[in-house]
């Protein structure tokens, strides 16, 4: 009797420490849409998923004012708009501090401001402002006595890595590195504060279908991919993608600033080229996304470091613009119905399983080698190898033709982008559009100067794209 008592207490015991060392779940409440419950309506469907982190776009008034006593902790947001005037002068950051964070706080409890968001793609070109806009913002913070309680982050994009397989071997772009990154970091070190990722796996499987698993991508049972610089074993390719960060930030010394994942997230319904977009996928992900991070440890190479994640998103918006998938990566419709079914706490999960209500996923097809690039070589005899997650740049038709022309003879001339294969009787001539052949210049100019910050803009006549651009049979190239 007294061996069984023992090995049960120590049964507890392992339990509990594993809880304790287990992460967080918030979510982020997104509002580009017409057809969305009230706020309160919203805080209250929080709530009831024991939702008790969210994360906003803004300061909108209404929002704050709902989310006051609620016990949730909150991350606003500075737009990238405002950086100009963030950076230029610390009057306007402590006014902004007085009127969207002291006049709801600490009643709403405001924990973290993200200055900016995926500053490095703004076509914009606000990556100047960034760190300058923080340290006015923290300086705002400090001067009125809430720096202690508020952090100050801004969410990067993975793209900001010029190489992240191995992960082991992540780097960060040579061109950001000591403009923004290196200045970034060590006011993150200096502030206690955290640097916050935006990840999302699907992009790099809608990219890599070839190489990359889908149990992979979904933390379904997969043999794994190991780092062959460390021997580290990834069992999905989310972890693997941190580890990239984490390893970029060690080569610049700076390993020991905290991570948070401050966006990731699968679409449940996508475009035709949108491969894997679905809702059984999106709650296979999610599902296990959650079950990861609230009953595990840390990643591979960081296993003693929590995962703070944030779920994009808390609902389908209708008014988001590009593909179909950036309208549907809720896990709610307006209506507040689930579009799938999965928990979002430690109490839900011990309650049974938590993959969806549609979870037996179906694996996407492998496209054959015949109609696709050549597979990766297979690493330890499982799962293919994961490619660095590719980006391509095209054309913002809104821009207007005459900016379109203007840009495209620039790339073609000036800037020497290599646009013989979209003159007449060429590979990618057809088809014969202003848009078309304007992409695959301003692709050629972006990957000539290898997706440098900067290089995909023409004064707003460009954009980057993490899926494969199709015009046409026109193959566009991801490198020269």
């Amino acid at each position: 009797m007294a061996s069984f008592t023992t090995l049960t207490s120590l049964f507890v015991l392992l339990s509990l420490l594993s809880i304790a060392n287990s992460g967080s779940i918030g979510i982020n409440y997104g509002r580009i849409a017409n057809n969305l419950p009230t706020p309160s309506e919203v805080v209250q469907l929080l709530k009831s998923q024991g939702i008790n982190r969210v994360k906003l776009y803004d300061t909108d008034s209404a929002v704050l004012t709902a989310l006051s006593g609620s016990n949730i902790s909150v991350t606003v947001a500075l737009p990238n708009e405002q950086l100009s005037d963030a950076a230029s002068k610390q009057s306007f950051t402590d006014s902004w501090v007085q009127s969207n964070i002291l006049r709801y706080y600490p009643k709403t409890n405001i924990e973290s401001i993200a200055v900016g968001n995926e500053v490095f793609v703004d076509p914009k070109n606000t990556t100047k402002f960034l760190v300058p806009a923080m340290k006015n913002v923290y300086a705002s913070l400090v001067k009125y006595g809430v720096a202690s309680s508020i952090k100050v982050s801004s969410p990067v994009a993975l793209s900001a890595l010029q190489n992240s397989y191995p992960s082991s071997s992540g780097s960060f772009k040579t061109d950001l590195i000591e403009p923004v990154i290196k200045p970034m970091l060590s006011f993150l070190k200096q502030s206690g504060s955290f640097l916050a990722v935006n990840i999302y796996p699907f992009f790099a499987y809608v990219a890599n279908t070839d190489t990359i698993s889908l149990d992979y991508a979904l933390f379904r049972d997969n043999k794994g991919v190991t780092d062959p610089n460390n021997g580290l074993i990834y069992k999905s390719l989310f972890e693997a993608q941190i580890d990239a960060v984490y390893a970029a930030m060690k080569a610049l010394n700076f390993d020991d600033v905290k991570m948070e994942i401050t966006e990731t997230g699968w679409p449940s319904k996508g475009d035709e080229k949108e491969t894997g977009a679905s809702a059984d996928n999106a709650a296979a992900y999610n599902g296990n996304l959650v079950k990861r991070v609230l009953t595990g440890s840390g990643t591979p190479l960081k296993p003693d470091e929590p995962l703070n994640v944030y779920l994009f998103a808390l609902f389908n918006e209708n008014q988001k613009p590009g593909p179909v998938s950036e309208r549907n990566y809720g896990l709610f419709y307006p209506t507040k119905e689930k579009v799938y079914d999965i928990t979002l706490t430690q109490e839900g999960l011990e309650a049974g399983p938590n993959n969806g209500s549609k979870s037996q996923v179906v694996k996407t097809p492998v496209p054959s080698p015949s109609s696709t690039p050549t597979p990766a070589p297979v690493v330890g005899g499982g799962v293919e190898e994961s490619k660095v997650v590719n980006t391509w740049c095209v054309a913002n038709e809104k821009a207007g033709a005459e900016q379109l022309q203007a840009a495209l003879d620039y790339a073609c001339g000036e800037g020497g982008a290599d646009c013989r294969p979209i003159q007449q009787g060429a590979t990618c001539h057809n088809p014969d559009t202003l848009a078309a052949h304007a992409s695959y210049a301003f692709n050629s100019y972006y990957q000539k100067k290898a997706r440098g910050t900067g290089t995909c803009d023409f004064k707003g006549a460009a954009y980057v794209v993490t899926q494969h651009p199709k015009y046409g049979s026109c193959k566009f190239p991801t490198g020269y």
